[in-house]
């Protein structure tokens, strides 16, 4: 964990940093040595990304020392995304990375359950019908039984279902089961062959103004039940308060817009105790033994660390190491298999650090593929005085090992170089819970020992065996990647293990809007020098594919080609999947390498599997040119020019009233009106847009945010209204409306087969102007009304829609892309 003064440090260097290794200098060895003296420990529990306490984290992790974690149920999946166009599982890996981002910030650490955010849940009983409540309930008892955290922080309340997202109370019901079963050998016994069970002392709620409706209403409640504390610390050492650490931490989760601006001075927080042992004490660790006394032979530990401490010399921190190698000789005895496990990998750390220890081995390559070799640089310098020998190097996963048995004198680095052949059988790096196809609710991880991982382990790595004076120590690091940036100087990546050869569609599907042929092309990436082989593509019944097959030869590593098929689609609406294949030296290829780079965040490789949804749809259309004006990033742009419109996007601060002409329609994008301050100052362009004859289109914004109140040239008032259930009914409240019937005769079966919601943040209020379309309901609700409202404003028409076509467009629903064309037609 990154302690308080390499937090600085990290922040500005992470963005181009992301993989570089930690090096320590000697006041964070010295923190470190103080967490090493602390046995406690805290589990935050939550249901996504950004759902965290940060400030509560920091505060256990860096002002108390406690090892502290993070449990989001989810990997954010289903929310939108801010800086670019990905979602689902792409947003995940992102959110999953953000999330270790504020980590390393914050001084936690983070883990998940197999739980796949569908989206926005009204209830915990909807949620839990999605999720298969075992298996989420079986994660987080593997976690607490892995974690053993003394304290358990939910952050929502279990006894308010339906006043938040489904999820969000789903966490809190769940965890409170999970105190319980995690103790319990009889449930999920077969987790007890690699853990045991494990009790926490106790579970609390952290309660906030925001529970109560803002802080005027929680100054006035009861809090005699709460225990608060400040957690407003200042570090001298860093310069940098608790709060300011914490906003440092929630500013990574860019793909959410949640960037925040540190504060200083006092900072309460409020804990209610819930279950276990619910006594009201300021310190949340109150008769909780939390030093190495808790421990049959930690007594002797523990005085040798207190003398550790004590003597700490910070112009030389190898001063330490004949007392830190004798604690961890001692610690390497314990029985209790859990603090061994966890204080030998923080004394190593400290150790490493003292010595001055720097370790490393670089791939000449950024990626290799199986059967493939690559040079592996490796390096070793102890830059103290103490005795080290470096005995051996061996480098996974083909177990190569190089002896160079020598002395590491301090300061002078001892280099070599090896080769590094990939195994046959070495899987390729993606992120584990997307390997197998996940249904609606769960990922699938069959691995016992992965689930809850933040991440996928390493499997290319070195491990340097060392002699410290006698006493041999392993110190294991990932092989990397690293190149000299012209910018940035010394920049780090993970090295990856890569398909030889990877195919993907230049879209995620093509529509077909009429029985006419198209073009698709499919793009070959090779993952090694001469790689040759036959690619073809392969449809559903009733799709013609020619030619069958088509050579290709990919001369360098990298290098691409793209190779062209004519599709013929059925005569009637029909919709299939294409899968490519390349077989190259009779092994079959049919994965895509997916790249997913922010400076933000370590780039990430995804392996999956390659396939183009096609769609032959029965549709019909008027006009011909849109203008779009982008807002948080969708791909409808694309999805329309799939159905034959040219879409041109707009740049919000240029558009006038002449630019504005030529148009047949302008669609603005999701949330355009929460994230363009432009808009304030454009909107009665759009609108005599429309009054000369145009139709404008405004996707869903949310009713917080926004930068102008006047959305619409009639009084329209959004709500929090939404309808998450995607097979709800749609009932025609305007049956004979031109939009429900022109140039497209649309019907309840257009409304089938959508996916994740209806849509969200439907207007609750709007003037007579204003016809409503459609009118839906999620279980046990009143009607929603306002997804999709039409006005006549002059010649033109005003559209309002939260009818969420965003994910129904790249999921190829039929229904949506014929509606979406009705309203670009109407009156034309």
């Amino acid at each position: 964990m990154r302690n308080l003064l390499s937090l600085l440090c990290c922040f500005f260097l992470l963005n181009i940093h992301a993989q570089q290794p930690e090096k320590l200098n000697a006041s964070e060895i010295f923190q470190k040595i103080k967490k090493l003296n602390f046995l406690g420990s805290v589990l935050y529990i939550g249901a996504h990304p950004d759902d965290e306490n940060t400030r509560l984290i920091s505060y256990f992790s860096n002002e108390k020392n406690a090892r502290t974690a993070y449990l989001s149920l989810t990997r954010g999946d289903g929310g939108q995304n801010l800086i670019g166009s990905e979602l689902r599982e792409q947003l995940g890996v992102i959110r999953t990375q953000e999330l270790l981002a504020a980590r390393r910030i914050d001084g936690g650490e983070q883990f998940f359950t197999r739980a796949n955010d569908f989206g926005y849940s009204k209830t915990p009983v909807e949620t839990l019908k999605i999720w298969d409540k075992e298996k989420v309930l079986a994660d987080m008892v593997w976690i607490i039984r892995n974690f053993k955290p003394d304290i358990i922080i939910n952050r929502f309340d279990h006894r308010t279902p339906g006043t938040t997202h489904g999820h969000h109370t789903s966490s809190a019901l769940l965890s409170l089961e999970a105190f319980e079963a995690a103790a319990n050998p009889a449930k999920f016994h077969e987790q007890l062959e690699f853990t045991k069970p494990h009790q926490s002392k106790r579970v609390y709620f952290n309660t906030s103004p925001w529970f109560y409706g803002g802080q005027e209403a929680f100054e006035e409640a009861n809090k005699n039940q709460f225990i608060s504390f400040d957690t407003g610390t200042y570090f001298p050492l860093l310069g940098l308060s608790n709060p300011e650490i914490s906003s440092l931490s929630r500013s990574q989760h860019q793909s959410q817009g949640f960037g925040s601006t540190g504060s200083r001075g006092s900072q309460m927080e409020y804990l209610e105790p819930i279950k276990g042992d619910t006594l009201r004490s300021q310190n949340v660790f109150k008769n909780i033994d939390t030093s190495w006394n808790k421990l049959e032979g930690g007594k002797a530990i523990g005085e040798i660390l207190t003398q550790v401490e004590k003597d700490f010399n910070f112009k030389d921190p190898a001063a330490s190491l004949p007392k830190l190698l004798e604690a961890y000789t001692l610690i390497q005895k314990l029985p209790n298999k859990h603090w061994r496990e966890q204080k030998t990998k923080e004394i190593k750390d400290i150790i490493y650090a003292s010595a001055g220890l720097f370790l490393e081995a670089v791939a000449s390559r950024a990626s290799a593929t199986p059967q493939d070799s690559v040079q592996v640089k490796l390096e070793a310098i102890n830059r103290s005085d103490f005795p080290i020998s470096l005995n051996s190097v061996e480098l996974s996963p083909n177990n190569t090992k190089t002896h160079p048995q020598i002395n590491l004198k301090n300061n002078t680095a001892w280099h070599s170089e090896v080769s590094l052949k990939i195994p046959k059988n070495t899987p390729y790096t993606t992120p584990y819970w997307l390997k197998e196809t996940a249904n609606n609710g769960m990922y699938i991880v069959k691995d016992q020992q992965l689930r809850g991982l933040p991440e996928t382990p390493e499997l290319s790595k070195s491990l340097f065996q060392l002699d410290f004076n006698g006493l041999s120590l392993t110190f294991e690091r990932p092989i990397v990647y690293k190149f000299n940036d012209p910018v940035f100087g010394e920049t780090y990546q993970a090295f990856e293990v890569i398909p030889e050869v990877s195919i993907s569609f230049e879209d995620e599907i093509v529509i077909f809007e009429n029985a006419e042929p198209k073009k698709i092309s499919v793009k070959l990436t090779s993952g090694k020098a001469n790689v040759q082989g036959e690619v073809s593509l392969s449809a559903g019944e009733g799709w013609t594919i020619k030619p069958e097959e088509q050579k290709f030869q990919l001369q360098q590593k990298g290098s691409t080609q793209i190779h062209s098929f004519q599709v013929i689609p059925p005569k009637n609406q029909n919709e299939t999947f294409i899968s490519p294949t390349a077989l190259v030296n009779g092994k079959e290829f049919s994965e895509k390498l997916i790249t997913i780079d922010y400076k933000h965040i370590p780039k990430q490789n995804l392996v999956t599997p390659s396939k183009l949804k096609v769609a032959r749809l029965e549709i019909e259309k008027k006009g011909k040119l849109l203008g779009y004006i982008e807002g948080a990033g969708d791909v409808v742009p694309e999805s329309l020019e799939q159905i034959g419109y040219s879409v041109e996007k707009l740049n919000a601060a240029s558009i006038s009233a002449s630019s504005l002409e030529k148009y047949d329609a302008i669609v603005l994008g999701i949330r355009a009106l929460n994230t363009l301050k432009d808009l304030k100052f454009k909107q009665q362009i759009l609108f005599d847009y429309v009054k000369s004859g145009g139709n404008l289109i405004v996707q869903y914004n949310t009713s917080r945010g926004l930068v102008t109140n006047k959305i619409a040239p009639f009084p329209l008032e959004l709500s929090r209204d939404r309808v998450t259930d995607e097979t709800a009914e749609v009932r025609f409240l305007a049956e004979n409306h031109p939009v429900l019937n022109f140039p497209n005769k649309i019907t309840k079966n257009d409304f089938d087969n959508w996916v994740q919601e209806r849509g969200l943040y439907f207007p609750d209020s709007w003037s007579e102007e204003f016809t409503p379309i459609l009118s839906m309901q999620d279980e046990n609700e009143s009607p929603k009304n306002g997804s999709l409202l039409v006005a006549q404003y002059g010649e033109g028409y005003f559209i309002y829609t939260g009818l969420s076509f965003f994910r129904q467009f790249p999921a190829g629903v039929a229904g949506a892309y014929r509606l979406f064309a009705n309203m670009i037609s109407i009156g034309k």
